[in-house]
């Protein structure tokens, strides 16, 4: 009887217990990987995404948020990124423009960024160690083919690019390096690219190419069409440079043959990497990009780019549908870096979310060549929770106004400051 008694009352202890750690209620969920495109509440414990549905009850959690008129979209994946910096070597890439991942990604929904080529095989480990492993972003990086990394001269030296070395690299820190990146190559040859799938193949991880000089020699059609393996990804694709459209404004077909075959096209903004007058034509022509990556450096930000947000929000006004938009800066590009484990919202899915809300009003968005294009929407960012963890709130919308703070249980109050307080 006595210990029949213990149970009961540990039994209507436990029950009385809420079972999630945060609720979010009334938004809009985007989630491009399980098809949701409509109101839904969801549910964090521990990390990680507890329920998904269109109402669950905020008598089941330790604190509910409000998000009427907000939408819910999974934390935000930027595949092309410079943050690895500290470098040490004046007058490189990765020290003069690389910034601190933190400073530019929760304020903007973004939860993980790929860098993109700052590093090779001989720089990786010491840049691990110093940036990736006290970040509270989720850092990734595309390692460079050029062992020194992002270095000139040594982008142009074709003896440190070793397939092998970088292949092993990888091989050491899977799921953290994943893939390779050949960049600004200004060579007649191929064998910057040439290496880089060779590394990709030893690997089994795809490569990122930004193509650098476009060349007679090398086309740019010879190499989405025969030089790269499905799966592998051309990065600035609507780079002025970049032969998409004919003559009379055409998107040639050679364009869509590729993306046939399998090669994934990325936007990669940056300072001089996006115009309108060949993204507007291309996208109006069904030419849209898988991904939507920004190529967040101190150029890039404080030039046309700016942040995340600001170029989801051009495709937005350009006629890109949300969905879509949010798609290709969540789910796509998670999918293409084989972490199939971001980029959705699904049960047990780290609890990676952003909360989204489009303003209605007069705004001006900025291409590479300083040329404007008008639109009367623009994403800002409410919320960002990563791996549970509240690390931006716009507007307190998780926090109690100062004069009802005694107006809930103080056991919650506590359990809520530990979990989501700030750091």
């Amino acid at each position: 009887m006595k210990y029949g008694l213990i149970l009961l009352l540990t039994a209507a202890a436990t029950f009385g217990q809420p079972r999630y750690d945060i609720l979010l209620k009334n938004g809009h969920l985007l989630d491009a990987r399980n098809g949701i495109n409509a109101p839904r509440d969801v549910a964090i414990t521990a990390g990680k995404i507890a329920a998904v549905a269109p109402h669950l009850s905020s008598d089941d959690a330790i604190k509910t948020v409000d998000l009427t008129g907000l939408y819910i979209t999974p934390g935000l994946v930027d595949i092309h990124t410079h943050v690895l910096t500290m470098s040490g070597l004046r007058g490189s890439l990765a020290e003069d423009q690389n910034v601190w991942a933190d400073s530019h990604t929760f304020r903007y929904g973004v939860t993980t960024v790929v860098d993109a080529g700052s590093s090779g095989w001989r720089t990786f480990p010491e840049q691990k160690q110093r940036i990736l492993d006290h970040s509270r972003t989720r850092v990734l990086a595309f390692l460079n083919i050029v062992g020194h990394g992002q270095l000139p001269p040594y982008e142009q030296d074709v003896t440190d690019m070793d397939p092998k070395a970088t292949a092993d690299m990888i091989k050491r820190h899977p799921g953290i390096l994943v893939g390779i990146k050949t960049a600004h190559y200004r060579g007649p040859e191929w064998t910057a690219v040439e290496r880089a799938v060779e590394a990709g193949n030893l690997a089994d991880v795809p490569v990122m190419v930004d193509f650098g000089d476009f060349r007679p020699e090398r086309p740019y059609e010879e190499l989405v069409t025969r030089k790269l393996r499905p799966g592998d990804i051309s990065t600035h694709t609507y780079l002025a440079r970049a032969p998409l459209l004919d003559d009379h404004g055409k998107i040639r077909p050679f364009v869509f043959e590729a993306r046939k075959r399998g090669v994934i096209f990325d936007a990669g903004h940056g300072g001089g990497s996006f115009v309108f007058r060949q993204a507007i034509p291309a996208i109006r022509q069904g030419f849209l990009v898988d991904s939507v990556s920004t190529d967040l450096h101190t150029e890039s930000m404080n030039a046309g780019m700016k942040d995340m947000l600001n170029v989801l929000s051009k495709f937005l006004n350009i006629g890109v549908p949300l969905a879509d938009v949010i798609a290709r800066a969540a789910w796509h590009p998670a999918r293409e870096i084989k972490r199939t484990d971001l980029g959705h919202l699904s049960v047990g899915a780290p609890a990676d979310v952003a909360v989204l809300r489009v303003e209605k009003g007069d705004f001006g968005f900025v291409d590479s060549f300083g040329a404007r294009l008008r639109g009367d929407k623009k994403l800002t960012c409410e919320l960002t929770i990563r791996d549970g963890v509240v690390v931006w709130d716009l507007n307190g919308l998780t926090r109690s106004d100062w004069n009802t703070l005694g107006n809930y249980p103080k056991q919650y109050d506590q359990r809520w400051d530990r979990t989501y307080g700030p750091k």
